[in-house]
């Protein structure tokens, strides 16, 4: 699967993310078809620029929206769950706008339910 990408300091989904999500979509339903007791956890990541508060929440706002957009494409939202990582945990870490722009991101996480 692949991660979708955000522009600085928005939580808004472009062209590109927007493709990228549906062919995530389409993988993510085949493999919750044939699994479907997996989770889904969808991470919201922020570049290193601003404060840890202010991204947890702008990390937030990807994740939930990533989530929406999955719902739009005929996904179960309850099937996913957002958490948000703000800056704590880049892809990248040098201080430039190529390596911001890959830690700008929803990424996806897909385990196992934990049994009861």
């Amino acid at each position: 699967m692949e991660d979708i990408y955000f522009p600085y300091d928005q939580s808004d989904l472009s062209g590109q993310a927007t493709a990228a999500l549906g062919r995530d979509a389409e993988l993510l339903r085949e493999i919750l078809r044939e699994f479907p007791q997996l989770q889904v956890t969808v991470e919201g990541h922020c570049d290193e620029r601003g404060s840890a508060e202010y991204n947890i929440g702008l990390g937030d706002r990807r994740a939930t929206r990533t989530i929406a957009a999955l719902a739009q494409l005929g996904l179960p939202a309850a099937g996913f769950s957002p958490v948000s990582y703000g800056k704590e945990s880049p892809q990248c870490t040098e201080s430039n706008e190529s390596c911001w722009s890959r830690n700008r991101r929803a990424h996806f996480v897909v385990r196992a339910r934990p049994t009861e």
